[in-house]
């Protein structure tokens, strides 16, 4: 039997790095999430992790060294959802989307996923599809 595994992290390859880190830091840090923490990409890039506390997984960023722009049905990644523990949560982060003046594409609202699933469904600065979501109350 294997031992317990989880996802260690995420690398999001961002247009603009600062910009970025101001909308991951403002997103993230209300839900626990100020650890940050840096290294040298293999390219010689700053790559900077944000994570919880005491806690496995990050997400980390880093500018891009190419051309394009995201495409959730090309191959890659098609969305990046962030766990909360309420609703109330959920309608906090949207009510921070809309000042902060983020595109939010649906919800906050119920989804048909699984019983009491509710979520807001938004881009980032650079296109990316997040959700914040839980199942909870």
């Amino acid at each position: 039997m294997p031992a317990h595994m989880e996802i260690d992290h995420l690398d999001l390859v961002v247009s603009d790095l600062d910009r970025a880190l101001g909308f991951y830091h403002g997103l993230l840090a209300p839900l626990g999430w100020v650890r940050a923490s840096e290294i040298v990409g293999e390219r010689g890039e700053r790559v900077v992790y944000l994570g919880r506390h005491g806690e496995a997984g990050s997400i980390s960023l880093r500018a891009a060294q190419s051309e394009g722009d995201p495409d959730r049905y090309a191959i890659g990644l098609h969305h990046l959802a962030i766990g909360v523990s309420s609703r109330a949560v959920v309608d906090e982060r949207a009510a921070w989307l809309r000042s902060v003046g983020a595109k939010i594409e649906s919800g906050p609202a119920e989804f048909l996923y699984t019983p009491g699933y509710y979520a807001v469904f938004f881009l980032d600065p650079d296109g990316f599809r997040l959700e914040v979501a839980t199942a909870r109350d």
